[in-house]
């Protein structure tokens, strides 16, 4: 499989996943759920430069090149949705070449209808954190 069908594989995933709860109450607590399966972040990574910058909450994202050329991406946030929001992120791009980050298509945010049940903040938090891993994209693939 190549590297943009593998994201495009794990965000079909998350699609089908979002489809099986019927309301929203559910969907959020889905979100809740996959940000306590994210791997905990080191703490030496929570620093500021680590922020994203945009979001409301506390949220660190840091992305290291692994021996194959993927981007590994880890991340936290002290609040638990935005925490859901990043892991959400973190599922679907991380492992994947920078080039494929970079331009990715990230059609399941829409196809799950996050940007209309988020609020104006969340939804500008979750934008941010789009941009920075795209950014990570973009600066790993200009490196190689």
């Amino acid at each position: 499989m190549n590297r943009t069908n593998q994201v495009n594989s794990r965000q079909d995933e998350v699609i089908d996943e979002f489809d099986m709860f019927s309301d929203w109450m559910e969907k959020y607590e889905h979100i809740i759920e996959i940000g306590k399966d994210l791997p905990p972040m080191e703490e030496e990574d929570k620093v500021e430069e680590n922020l994203i910058k945009g979001c409301q909450s506390r949220v660190w994202l840091s992305a290291k090149l692994n021996s194959q050329g993927e981007v590994i991406f880890s991340a936290d946030s002290d609040a638990i949705i935005t925490k859901g929001l990043v892991a959400l992120m973190v599922h679907i791009l991380s492992g994947s070449k920078a080039s494929v980050i970079a331009a990715a298509d990230l059609y399941f945010l829409e196809k799950i209808g996050l940007h209309e049940h988020l609020s104006s903040t969340r939804s500008n938090g979750l934008a941010s954190m789009v941009k920075q891993m795209k950014m990570y994209g973009l600066v790993f693939s200009a490196r190689s």
